[in-house]
């Protein structure tokens, strides 16, 4: 694909083959491609291969390049925009000589799915090895390598989801990582004082979808999606934020376990966050929300 594809738009006889739009965007369409082919190539796989007499060392591969797994998730950000670009173009002329020359039966598009479909099957390759290797060495840094790649696999959706935010007037990434992501039912409590569910059960909570990052607890609204197929897409209006240094939680609110209470400024502001169900609500007053708290 970069030699057959991505070389190809740089080709001046293939020039008059590509509409306006496709030319000079490569970067766009392929993303960080190069990037991670280079990497398996000259790097990963020749790691994997010092294996093959031993595949429970296949843990460390992964462990020693943790770090560099990370280049996944800028792909996967950049996805939608070369969908976006492909699907404009797919159909032109440029696509389809480079299509027969390498004698493809399938199109681009299913080639640039590729490099997410691998993201996937990692975490698959690690727990088959697992199961076969329960009794000899290597075995922890296996289920570290598991834990990693579930972690990476994590990582990208929630940043897949964050890319969504709109009307957020300023930079995101100043907030840190994004540790997790979800919707929930919100409801704003009383100022000063613990919230009464008694009184709460009166209003209709808010749909909100929260992003807690590392810096910050962002509050949005899901818009419905909308469009038609691959147009099909959902955005995150932006509503607010607190900010995590002035954040407290009291895990249990009395009367509905799976409620938390979020407060802010000593109480100046109250929100009871209701979760859809009681694993979410394990995972949301564990270590994401607990490490930040001041």
């Amino acid at each position: 694909i970069p030699q057959g594809y991505r070389a190809e738009m740089d080709n001046p006889a293939m020039l008059i083959l590509m509409p306006p739009v496709l030319r000079n965007r490569k970067d766009v369409l392929f993303g960080n491609m190069p990037e991670i082919y280079d990497f398996h190539n000259k790097i990963f796989l020749h790691s994997l291969e010092s294996c093959l007499g031993a595949p429970e060392r296949v843990g460390c591969c992964f462990l020693d390049r943790r770090e560099d797994f990370q280049m996944y998730e800028k792909y996967c950000q950049n996805k939608p925009r070369s969908e976006s670009l492909w699907r404009q173009c797919s159909e032109c002329t440029f696509f389809q000589e480079c299509q027969r020359k390498l004698e493809h039966k399938l199109g681009l598009d299913s080639y640039l799915l590729k490099p997410v479909q691998r993201l996937t099957k990692y975490q698959l390759l690690l727990k088959e090895l697992l199961k076969y290797s329960t009794s000899c060495d290597g075995v922890q840094e296996l289920q570290e390598a598991l834990v990693a790649m579930l972690d990476l696999l994590k990582s990208v959706n929630d940043s897949m989801h964050q890319i969504s935010i709109t009307g957020y007037d300023g930079d995101l990434s100043e907030l840190g990582k994004v540790l997790m992501q979800g919707s929930f039912s919100v409801w704003t409590g009383h100022r000063k004082g613990p919230t009464k569910m008694k009184d709460l059960a009166r209003f209709k909570p808010m749909q909100r979808h929260l992003f807690l990052y590392e810096k910050a607890l962002v509050f949005c609204k899901k818009r419905e999606e909308h469009g038609d197929g691959y147009d099909k897409t959902s955005s995150y209006s932006f509503k607010h934020f607190l900010k995590m240094n002035a954040v407290g939680i009291t895990e249990n609110v009395k009367g509905d376990h799976r409620k938390f209470e979020i407060w802010y400024s000593g109480r100046e502001e109250v929100y009871v966050v209701q979760v859809c169900s009681i694993e979410t609500l394990s995972m949301c007053s564990s270590s994401p929300f607990r490490k930040f708290l001041p």
